[in-house]
């Protein structure tokens, strides 16, 4: 435990790309392969369960330190992170620390705790804290909060797992597929195959019988910028791309070996239980294939809204009447493995004429080649994309071979989606944000009018009614929450709001201030429906901020049925 902290620490306070994956290599090459397995899960992603809940963490540190709740509430308001508070308010540890790995903390010590009466929770996290300093405390009470960050990605672990192995970071990409899935414990054996040394003379990876199911890591697009007119001297003529709609659902892959199908989510999620039908559409498929593609509600011929295959995705159990009206299919747009055979070194239009072959014999769709004679007029048919039903256009270069990640190494792929929609909201609510942001308040809710105000005088005079915090009337004038953003803005526009905030706070609930009325954003999302679970009845979908709209008066703000008007739309 203390080795990951000190790691934890050093990837924290380094920038350095180099140093990062030295402080990883010295990890790996001391730890022992238990250690080292959960220290591969938590930093590539795996996101550790919420084992106590917050409110024991808050009123156990509350009474450890001897300080009033309202005194940790103010700490808490300072920093910004509640293990963070909770670590710099607990007394000196009195206890010497128990020489436990972080295999041994975490499966007999942090695991147990989930189910057990809060007074044992208590009292076992207590004992814990007395152990450890505090960078250890900070660490342990992220693990048991579940909210574990850190300042690395999967792909610098990848590389200093390679580099200590002395492996391609390829394959360690591939074998580490699938690695932080809930379901699959982290264990030395895993650990220790994940550095395995190639066997000389086998063919591709090779793969444990255990191991049948595993995908390959998902090849990923950069996002195409630009005037079309610019693109011919950019990318070349579009004869030297294919191009294929870009969909709007949930990518995938489907693995069929042994006799048995597994369906993979880019998130490195098993979700085959969540798509029978899908299953049954691979049987056919011989053994020794994988396809990538995308998993779609499909109505009516066409891509349904995202919502829909969201809401299913929601469901404990698929019912027969879920089946039916979200009904999904898979659209397959390559083939990474043929006859047991991983093709993705060979170039995009070999994988594509064999998946040509592939997909009718599984019944599944194909996504289907667009042909334009150049840029312009593909830049016309891309307007026709929410028509469709679909985000925009995926160029995908017709040699490339199919790499790890988002690379260009290996070719290149391009997602060139249409421009967002957009609707400019008033800032109501802000909250702190994490890491490095963690005293700056970052994360903002919006709100648009219920209707038009009849000038800039009623506007105001629902704005004064804010400000001496008196509740809306039913059926008057007032701003809805509809959305929450927390990126799109530089740091110094974060600093600039940040100061609007703490100038305008009205009332402070936990975490979070009641903002007056002050700024106006312009948001971009992906796409808007309706949701009975949310007060405006609407919902968006990866909303962003565009642009502060100092130019834009309060009361021009948008309204309820501007947001009615695009989902009509």
């Amino acid at each position: 435990m203390h080795a990951f902290a000190v790691l934890f620490t050093e990837l924290d306070a380094s920038t350095g790309t180099s140093d990062k994956v030295a402080a990883l290599r010295r990890y790996f090459a001391q730890a022992e392969p238990a250690d080292a397995a959960w220290a591969v899960y938590f930093l590539a992603g795996g996101k550790p369960r919420q084992v106590v809940p917050t409110g024991v963490l808050r009123a156990l540190a509350c009474a450890e330190a001897g300080i009033p709740e309202w005194l940790f509430e103010e700490s808490y308001q300072a920093v910004g992170d509640l293990a963070e508070t909770i670590a710099h308010v607990l007394p000196p540890a009195d206890q010497p620390a128990a020489p436990l790995g972080l295999a041994e903390w975490i499966e007999h010590r942090l695991l147990p705790l989930r189910g057990l009466p809060p007074e044992e929770q208590a009292h076992r996290v207590a004992g814990y804290w007395r152990e450890l300093d505090t960078t250890g405390r900070f660490l342990l009470t992220k693990l048991i909060g579940g909210g574990f960050r850190v300042g690395v990605s999967k792909l610098l672990v990848q590389r200093a797992l390679a580099e200590q192995a002395g492996l391609d970071p390829k394959r360690v990409a591939q074998r580490m597929m699938g690695y932080t899935d809930a379901r699959a414990t982290p264990s030395a054996s895993r650990y220790q195959a994940l550095l395995a040394p190639v066997v000389e003379g086998a063919a591709g990876d090779e793969r444990s019988p255990d191991d049948a199911g595993q995908p390959y890591p998902f090849f990923l697009a950069h996002q195409l910028e630009g005037d079309a007119s610019d693109f011919e001297a950019r990318l070349g003529p579009t004869d030297q791309w294919l191009v294929e709609w870009k969909f709007d659902g949930i990518r995938a892959q489907i693995v069929k070996r042994a006799g048995r199908v597994w369906i993979w989510s880019r998130g490195e999620e098993l979700i085959t239980d969540r798509f029978p039908e899908i299953v049954a559409l691979a049987q056919p498929l011989p053994d020794g294939t994988v396809l990538d593609g995308e998993l779609l509600v499909w109505h009516e011929e066409r891509p349904a809204p995202f919502a829909l295959l969201q809401q299913r995705i929601g469901r404990l159990k698929l019912s027969k009447k879920i089946l039916t009206d979200a009904p999904v299919n898979f659209i397959a747009y390559d083939l990474l493995e043929w006859q047991g055979q991983d093709w993705r070194h060979r170039p995009h239009t070999e994988r594509r004429a064999q998946l040509e072959e592939v997909a009718p014999q599984a019944r599944m769709q194909l996504s289907p080649l667009v042909q334009a004679p150049d840029w312009p007029a593909l830049a016309r048919l891309r307007t026709e994309s929410r028509e469709r039903g679909v985000e925009g256009f995926m160029l995908k270069q017709r040699d490339a071979t199919y790499g790890t990640g988002r690379t260009k190494a290996a070719g290149t792929w391009w997602k060139w989606k249409i421009e967002p929609m957009t609707a400019d909201g008033v800032l109501v609510y802000a909250q702190r944000g994490h890491g490095r942001r963690a005293s700056v308040y970052t994360d903002y809710t919006f709100a648009v009018w219920n209707r038009a105000p009849v000038d800039a005088a009623e506007a105001q005079a629902v704005l004064d009614a804010i400000a001496r915090r008196e509740p809306a009337q039913p059926g008057a004038l007032q701003l809805v929450p509809f959305a929450k953003a927390y990126s799109g803005l530089t740091d110094a526009e974060f600093a600039e709001v940040d100061k609007v905030i703490r100038a305008h706070t009205l009332e402070k609930f936990g975490p979070v201030r009641s903002v007056k009325p002050t700024l106006v954003f312009e948001l971009g999302f992906e796409g808007i429906q309706r949701s009975p679970r949310h007060k405006s009845g609407i919902a968006t979908r990866f909303p962003r901020m565009l642009r502060i709209r100092h130019d834009k008066p309060l009361w021009e703000a948008d309204t309820l049925q501007t947001l009615e008007a695009l989902i009509q739309s």
